[in-house]
């Protein structure tokens, strides 16, 4: 059975996994749904803006907007071998003065870390199995702007998921993906005073942002 070693939240993460994503991020830049993402923000954020980035891996949401829109950013990563790597990316970007770091998992520490005017969760919700509490207590860090990557509401992704379950169970491992409803989370962001501001897809995930001021019309793609 493996385990992220913070606050024993199971984490398929290793160091191969840590050192692929980092080889890739170097080779190629942010992956399709990360740079959809980035680009939603950078559409809709001036410069200055401080980040949170719950479940933040090697931290690219936080290298590419510290380029671009963000003053300061707190990545929050529950895996050691991701906080080791977002460490030596940070440090390789020269920013580490800029960047916060922060080890366990988010709705855990969330009473000790600031809200920012955006939050990110790039492909956390389905890591997580209460996506109630993760997304009402990251939605509440939140002051203006809110952006999520998570699996679509398909048949095919959830019979994916269920079979990536197999292969976890049959590893022997504690981890599980989860494939919570897209329209309860949506529910939860309006409840939480959030308004879908842009939206886009691919065939197997849903990229979206809500913000907290005037939405104007919502752009889908």
């Amino acid at each position: 059975m493996d385990g992220c070693g913070c606050d024993d939240y199971a984490s398929p993460i290793d160091a191969g996994v840590a050192r692929s994503d980092r080889d890739s991020y170097h080779v190629d830049g942010p992956d399709e749904t990360t740079r959809m993402l980035l680009d939603m923000i950078e559409a809709n954020s001036g410069s200055g803006a401080t980040v949170l980035d719950v479940g933040g891996g090697i931290g690219i949401i936080d290298l590419e907007l510290l380029r671009t829109r963000a003053s300061t950013c707190v990545l929050v990563e529950a895996s050691p071998d991701y906080l080791e790597a977002a460490h030596e990316e940070a440090q390789a970007a020269g920013v580490l003065d800029r960047i916060e770091i922060v080890a366990g998992d988010f709705v855990r520490r969330a009473g000790d870390i600031d809200a920012a005017d955006i939050v990110t969760l790039d492909r956390v919700v389905c890591c997580y199995p209460d996506a109630d509490e993760l997304v009402s207590t990251s939605a509440a860090h939140a002051k203006k702007l809110y952006g999520l990557v998570l699996p679509r509401e398909r048949w095919y992704v959830r019979w994916a998921s269920k079979l990536d379950n197999i292969r976890w169970w049959l590893k022997r491992s504690a981890y599980r993906a989860y494939h919570h409803s897209n329209t309860r989370i949506d529910d939860q962001l309006a409840a939480s005073g959030l308004v879908l501001r842009s939206e886009a897809f691919t065939r197997f995930w849903r990229v979206v942002l809500y913000a907290r001021d005037e939405p104007g019309a919502a752009d889908r793609s």
